[in-house]
């Protein structure tokens, strides 16, 4: 796969499906998530509906800059925010959007369709705010808005996110499972879970990055301000499902970007289940046609 050099010296893991000439919609990974989590197939559709998609990993993640070394903790860093004081964080969301942008940039792409999963769309919702003449549209699936009021976690669920993950491979594939509190209800694969599992771990089993990107979401605050000075075409989506990042937080990031849509499907937890990718994709395509459309 093609790597892009960053001028800040990150590198960055990617591929594209589809037609350079198509509309760009760059796809944003969630917390530790590499970019395979984009099924190859999900993004095969997105392509098939005229556009030229783009998924990455995140630093710290997948076949991307690992920053070795640089230690952080995420729970000193969360008591600093919640103290009101700025804590000194290796990097940021905003850095994390900046290396999005940096992607474009090494795409010669002036302007992209940004669809960002968790993290990632915070990330995306990021890039809408600091980048704003580089994103055509923003869609933010299963995110929030950095408001601790909104989007908390099940406590069952914080416990599967935070618990060490093994270094065993058989272990790791089987404690995937685990993540079903957080998925649908109705479509939970294990199967598919523990696939992916099995793909993310021989591709880069790398923990010490999951410390560094949870700093940066608690460092990088609440963006419900700036949420709502944004002139950007946006759709949210969120799952009933849901208990990593709980409806509520869907909700508020709808409420406070202008105009935007807001996209509750009842059957999706924290994931992307196959059976709905049919009506993910399709609320994807046309509200980028839409924005593509109004721009032209």
């Amino acid at each position: 796969m093609p790597r892009a050099a960053l001028p800040t010296g990150i590198e960055i893991e990617y591929d594209t499906t589809g037609d350079p000439s198509d509309p760009t919609l760059l796809l944003v990974s969630g917390f530790t998530a590499q970019m395979i989590s984009w099924d190859v197939d999900f993004v095969s559709m997105l392509a098939a509906q005229g556009l030229h998609v783009v998924r990455y990993d995140n630093r710290d993640c997948g076949l991307s800059s690992k920053l070795d070394g640089q230690l952080v903790s995420p729970g000193a860093v969360l008591q600093a925010v919640a103290g009101g004081d700025q804590p000194t964080v290796p990097y940021t969301l905003s850095d994390m959007a900046a290396d999005g942008i940096g992607l474009l940039d090494h795409l010669a792409v002036e302007t992209a369709h940004v669809a960002g999963a968790s993290m990632g769309g915070m990330i995306a919702q990021t890039m809408a705010i600091e980048h704003p003449d580089r994103v055509a549209s923003l869609t933010s699936i299963m995110s929030s808005t950095g408001d601790p009021r909104v989007g908390a976690p099940a406590p069952e669920a914080r416990e599967v996110l935070l618990a060490p993950p093994s270094a065993d491979r058989a272990q790791y594939v089987e404690d995937s499972l685990r993540s079903r509190v957080w998925m649908s209800k109705r479509h939970f694969d294990p199967a598919a879970c523990t696939a992916l599992a099995a793909a993310q771990f021989d591709r880069s089993f790398y923990p010490e990055g999951a410390l560094r990107q949870l700093s940066a979401i608690y460092a990088s605050g609440d963006r419900t301000a700036a949420l709502r000075g944004l002139d950007v075409p946006t759709l949210v989506i969120h799952g009933g499902d849901d208990t990593l990042i709980t409806p509520d937080g869907g909700a508020a990031t709808a409420e406070a970007i202008p105009g935007s849509a807001y996209l509750l499907l009842a059957d999706m937890g924290h994931d992307r289940p196959r059976p709905l990718w049919p009506a993910l994709v399709g609320h994807i395509a046309a509200h980028v046609k839409a924005s593509t459309a109004a721009h032209a």
